[in-house]
């Protein structure tokens, strides 16, 4: 079994954040790479932002960022309680796609959120993103209303493990 590690991301990732925006997977449901990463970058120094770099076995390989919902004004989280969390997350070495590591660190973030004292995570893939959702399931959460987001129509989903 792969073992997953969360390392707060740092001005050191920078580089590679960018080349991972830049795969045609994350350019897919991400957007345009240089505006993401210009919002990355920004976000790096938001103490309200957790930015996280997941490494399997040691390796860097996908990108995680998870924030109170009250945070930013996102009506599609508005009747979640107060103090649950968001994440946003993508894998970035594309030969660790299709391979069930999203679900799996996806879960292991949400449950340690949780035992944080998370009442409720949310997660709230691209109503097309078929894979994310999937795995998104896989990790526990639960849920397929659909949500207007400003990057789209979105499903919400919310964890119970």
């Amino acid at each position: 079994m792969t073992a997953y590690a969360f390392r707060p991301c740092t001005a050191e990732d920078l580089p590679r954040l960018r080349r991972w925006l830049a795969t045609p997977e994350v350019v897919r449901w991400w957007g345009d790479p240089e505006e993401q990463y210009a919002l990355l970058q920004e976000d790096l120094g938001e103490p309200l932002m957790t930015m996280l770099i997941v490494e399997a076995d040691g390796r860097p390989f996908a990108y995680a960022q998870h924030y109170d919902v009250g945070s930013w004004a996102a009506a599609h989280f508005a009747e979640l309680p107060a103090g649950s969390r968001a994440i946003d997350a993508f894998v970035g070495e594309p030969e660790m796609l299709g391979a069930g590591h999203g679900g799996r660190f996806l879960r292991q973030l949400a449950q340690a959120l949780t035992a944080a004292g998370a009442p409720a995570v949310a997660i709230d893939p691209h109503v097309e993103n078929h894979r994310a959702r999937r795995a998104y399931a896989r990790a526990g959460f639960v849920g397929d209303r659909i949500v207007e987001t400003p990057e789209g129509p979105a499903v919400l989903m919310l964890f119970e493990g």
